[in-house]
């Protein structure tokens, strides 16, 4: 049976269902937090700032719930196409493991197929599998190209990962312009310098 209730609110629909206090564990960390770091959580301002913090980490590493099979369901396709296939630009928010801080960018996955294909928008979902959870890109750039290696088995697979990390921006060397680039070949990829280089060209085209 479940704990969810739903408010009732006179001459107006249900409200969303109110989910039981599962995080009063996180969110009280987070009061704690608040307090070591000089701050008043009783204040106006912050009362609910535990709550809030606690929900957007959940949100925010909601990748270790979710299996790149589940994300990919049935759209793969059996399709005689052996050109190279990419997605380029797709936002990518992660937390650095390290400081628990945001890194951000964009993020650059090809294949080359061999007999099947993925639906398009997949590819997306497979980038935030492994992006919603705390993070270091070079391991998050292995295992998205890991991923659709398995999924797939495809000739070759490229995966190129541009961002920005506030734990360089905001504290440490404080270097707002610096951009971290991560790269992760697999099969044609790496073993064919012509075909390295156009996925290269393609995903650094247009200032890229």
């Amino acid at each position: 049976m479940s704990n969810t209730r739903v408010v009732e609110r006179p001459g107006k629909r249900p409200a969303p269902p109110v989910e039981p206090a599962l995080d009063d564990e996180l969110a009280s960390l987070v009061r704690r937090q608040l307090e070591l770091v000089g701050e008043d959580p009783a204040r106006e301002g912050l009362l609910k700032t535990p709550a809030r913090v606690s929900a957007s980490l959940k949100w925010l590493t909601r990748g270790y719930d979710l299996a790149v099979a589940d994300v990919v369901g049935d759209a793969i396709f059996e399709e005689k196409h052996d050109n190279m296939i990419m997605v380029r630009d797709i936002e990518v928010y992660s937390l650095c493991e390290h400081h628990m801080l945001p890194f951000f960018g964009k993020a650059h996955v090809a294949y080359i197929p061999n007999g099947r294909i993925i639906g398009l928008s997949k590819l997306p979902r497979i980038v935030d599998v492994f992006a919603r959870r705390l993070q270091v890109q070079e391991r998050m750039t292995e295992e998205i190209a890991q991923a659709l290696t398995d999924i797939l088995e495809p000739r070759g697979v490229g995966v190129v990962i541009e961002a920005f990390h506030l734990c360089m921006m905001m504290r440490g060397v404080q270097k707002q312009n610096s951009k971290t680039i991560t790269s992760a070949m697999r099969g044609a990829f790496r073993e064919d310098y012509k075909t390295r280089d156009e996925f290269l060209r393609l995903a650094h085209a247009n200032g890229g």
